[in-house]
């Protein structure tokens, strides 16, 4: 769904150049593509009515105060930017996707302009590149960064931020180091001289006049620790969180009616394009490392290119982790190969192919519309079920059996869970979502890696769970006024039996003075009032003797001591 650029990337940094002179023996990658996929969970107060404004129209409404402005794109623009790459993209995918991906036609729009599609994109345009450095001393390498998207979804509470960049002419440990360290929300640890693990050492985001806009902060380790010890939540790195507003955290003191929380793992989920000038050069324990975004191997070891895990583990990874239908030295994409582990989509091919360098009709084309849409499909049903289990665990852990609003504000979230759930299930949940052979196994290998079917069934079942648990209770207060009203009918009818039969009058008040009708109705109002509240407070004690009295095995002894109980201090 997004617009190339006019042309191909050409952004590797003097120093990396440099740096790539002296490794002549190892694999170039002529041109890397990174996207970045985090998905979040918006915190956002749902009110009453139904009309509240979507948390894309809150953005949108910001205007000048925000950087996102909502994205028109081929599909809602001018039929004039509309190419052969878009209706490849169009026709990948089965109708009841489409609709999900691209909404009603211009007619569509025209009479639901609020309602076409589903999923919202906003784009922010002021970050040109992004300049990265993996450890202490390493020369930085630049990063062009070709989209910033933020993604919303119609009736759930999921935001996915979306980050393309791209590079020319890296070595492949270079690349593997970008393609590990880049997409992590906030620093994994520190080793003992505190320099932070597993994430880039630094990070810029770079204006297009080649300014500073903003820099990472997962060296300062203290930062991070007290934000854990007061908020028990991680604190997001600086870099990624001046990205994501006007949004803010969560668990943060800023101010903004737009909040978000880590809902997933904080290794961003990886897509990437690699062109090699031969594929086949790369060793088994290369595609290891790629297709589990391991890094680059240690430099005391990189000749043997040993694999990052054991032997045994790593047995049947074609088969796990390998689409191989265009890993032959024929065709017209020759040694292209796809690696997918879930969390991460990776194509490796080579850089002298045409159609695999081509990005109108060719593998590059494929990988930035159908492959991305596709990941995004699995990652954002993953992340939409995982929220509906957080609500679960949040209003459990709200709810207190002693108040009674507490108790009410239980029973409305189970209910709106249940609704959402319900309409989730119909609007975006789907197992298939083309009938393209390739399209069809990179969904599958995808959505099996994430174990999506087992994580559907376990939320749907907790929610079955909660809303029967409350279908049952509701049964049972209602049976409880029931018996409840019978005894008291039941005590009543002896009194009202007793007083109209015949029709007689124990008092014959009906000639006398109208102040004194009154005042015996007063009297009869308030006594009665008094005995039908008083029997309603007895009624369960009352309707244990009135099961006992209708028991023909029970003695009289036993009888009269159930009676007796009614009226005892902590007869139940």
């Amino acid at each position: 769904m997004d617009a190339y650029t006019d042309a191909m990337l050409v952004n590797t940094t003097t120093e990396a150049r440099t740096q790539q002179a002296g490794t002549e023996s190892t694999p170039t990658v002529h041109h890397l593509r990174q996207n970045l996929l985090w998905p979040v969970r918006l915190m956002t107060t749902r009110g009453p009515q139904p009309s509240r404004r979507g948390p894309w129209q809150v953005l949108r409404d910001m205007g000048d105060a925000s950087p996102w402005r909502e994205e028109i794109d081929e599909y809602t623009g001018s039929s004039d930017r509309f190419h052969e790459r878009h209706y490849n993209e169009f026709v990948s995918f089965l109708p009841y996707v489409q609709r999900f991906l691209y909404g009603d036609g211009r007619k569509g729009r025209a009479a639901h302009p609020e309602g076409d599609s589903p999923m919202r994109v906003f784009r922010r345009s002021d970050v040109a590149a992004v300049r990265v450095r993996a450890h202490a001393g390493d020369a930085p390498v630049t990063l062009q960064v070709v989209h910033v998207d933020l993604y919303f979804f119609f009736d759930v509470d999921v935001v996915m931020l979306n980050v393309e960049v791209g590079a020319d002419m890296l070595d492949l440990p270079t690349a593997q180091e970008i393609l590990y360290r880049f997409g992590r929300a906030y620093p994994g640890g520190w080793d003992a001289n505190g320099a932070a693990l597993h994430c880039m050492h630094s990070v810029e985001w770079l204006g297009a006049d080649g300014q500073v806009l903003a820099a990472s902060d997962a060296q300062q380790r203290e930062t991070f620790l007290s934000h854990v010890a007061e908020h028990r939540a991680p604190r997001i790195a600086a870099h990624w969180a001046w990205l994501m507003r006007p949004l803010v955290l969560d668990h943060s003191d800023e101010p903004g009616e737009l909040r978000y929380r880590q809902i997933e793992y904080y290794r961003m989920p990886v897509m990437a394009y690699l062109s090699l000038d031969d594929p086949r050069r790369l060793s088994r324990a290369d595609f290891l490392r790629l297709a589990l975004v391991s890094g680059a191997a240690e430099p005391a070891v990189s000749g043997g290119s040993p694999l990052p895990f054991g032997e045994d583990l790593m047995i049947d990874f074609e088969q796990r982790y390998c689409y191989d239908r265009f890993w032959t030295n024929t065709g017209a994409a020759p040694n292209t190969r796809y690696l997918c582990n879930g969390r991460a989509l990776i194509v490796v091919g080579q850089a002298d192919s045409e159609f695999f360098c081509c990005r109108d009709r060719g593998v590059l084309a494929q990988f930035r519309h159908q492959h991305f849409l596709l990941f995004l499909i699995a990652h954002f049903q993953k992340a939409a079920l995982l929220m509906y289990s957080d609500r679960l665990v949040e209003a459990l852990r709200r709810l207190d059996i002693h108040d009674v609003a507490s108790v009410k504000n239980f029973k409305r979230a189970i209910r709106a869970s249940f609704e959402g759930f319900l309409r989730f299930t119909h609007r975006y949940w789907f197992h298939e979502i083309s009938e393209q052979a390739q399209v069809r196994a990179l969904s599958h290998l995808c959505t099996t890696h994430l174990g999506l079917d087992p994580l559907y069934e376990e939320v749907k079942e907790r929610i079955a769970d909660m809303n029967t648990y409350l279908d049952a209770d509701s049964l049972r207060r209602q049976a409880n006024t029931v018996v409840r009203l019978t005894v008291v009918t039941l005590f009543g009818l002896i009194g009202t039996i007793t007083t109209g039969f015949l029709g007689m009058n124990l008092l014959a008040e009906a000639d006398a003075p109208l102040s004194e009708k009154l005042a015996w109705f007063g009297i009869v109002f308030v006594l009665t009032t008094w005995l039908t509240f008083y029997t309603m407070i007895k009624s369960k004690r009352l309707s244990d003797f009135i099961d006992v009295l209708s028991d023909e095995r029970a003695t009289f002894r036993t009888k009269l001591g159930v009676l007796a109980r009614v009226w005892r201090p902590g007869g139940d």
